[in-house]
């Protein structure tokens, strides 16, 4: 859409909705803080950009949900915007399309702002007779479609999981396998989590997954797989470098290793032989 050719006009906070299943969460975090001070001391610098609601005097949001609702939050009554006559389908892709330049997207976000865009275009589709769907390639021009279709798969996973996926605790090829259980299946996976105090691997995930396509997964089976240990997950000793670089300055990491495991071995020889001199 281009804004050249369109003037803002002023429209009361009123009359305008979000728009309907937009897939961005609009959070009373820090940075929304910070854009409730912007619009307190400078207004809205970046007009709105809305669609008029079918049968009504009121307006849909495409872009500019969060602007909104510092606006709200700062008590302005009315804010500028830019009106675009689109239809449904069309206005679906451009939330999305307005919306992914974001800096921070979380994947429960993009998993399903790229189903919002791929059904519109697939229904955009089938409405003007073309034979067949549009392709996943067309939904993003910066990640492959195959990346679009795991993204998307995530909107089959149970709320739990789909916020592991948020908290960067699950790899997107993670979540992507799991999303192919049904519900019982991925709350049994939850519950081995929150047992074990972890989230599967690839390697584990695939398996699950595997599982259940030859109709083998019963709870026993991922509470096995996941009983797992992981090499992630065994316990290990910290040491800051600078304390082990007194004793072995000028080496490089796999030297100092080196230089740990061979001083180790000294030592414990060094207590065998003290344990046979005290005998």
């Amino acid at each position: 859409m281009k804004n050249t050719m369109k003037k803002p006009v002023n429209i009361p906070v009123s009359k305008l909705r979000p728009f309907e299943g937009h897939p961005f969460k609009v959070k009373d975090d820090e940075e929304m803080n910070t854009l409730i001070e912007s619009v307190q001391t400078q207004g809205i610098l970046s007009p709105l950009i809305v669609r008029p609601i079918e049968n009504t005097d009121e307006y849909e949001v495409i872009s500019g949900h969060r602007r909104l609702h510092a606006a709200v939050k700062a008590g302005i009554t009315e804010v500028p915007a830019l009106i675009y006559a689109l239809d449904r389908d069309s206005a679906a892709i451009a939330v999305v399309d307005s919306n992914l330049h974001r800096e921070h997207i979380l994947p429960s976000e993009k998993a399903f702002a790229y189903k919002l865009k791929m059904d519109a275009l697939n229904h955009q589709g089938i409405t003007c007779g073309q034979v067949g769907h549009k392709s996943r390639d067309d939904v993003s021009d910066t990640e492959s479609g195959r990346t679009v279709q795991r993204y998307i798969r995530l909107t089959n996973l149970i709320p739990e999981l789909l916020e592991f996926m948020d908290e960067g605790k699950m790899a997107l090829s993670v979540g992507a396998e799991l999303s192919y259980l049904d519900d019982q299946s991925q709350y049994d996976v939850l519950e081995q989590c929150e047992q074990n105090d972890c989230t599967p691997s690839y390697s584990q995930a695939f398996r699950i997954h595997k599982a259940d396509r030859e109709g083998l997964l019963t709870k026993a089976v991922i509470q096995g797989i996941m009983c797992e240990e992981k090499p992630n997950q065994r316990e290990t000793i910290k040491i800051p470098a600078e304390k082990l670089l007194k004793f072995a300055p000028n080496t490089d990491p796999k030297q100092l290793e080196d230089f740990v495991l061979k001083a180790c071995e000294h030592y414990r020889r060094y207590l065998i032989r003290q344990r046979e001199r005290d005998r």
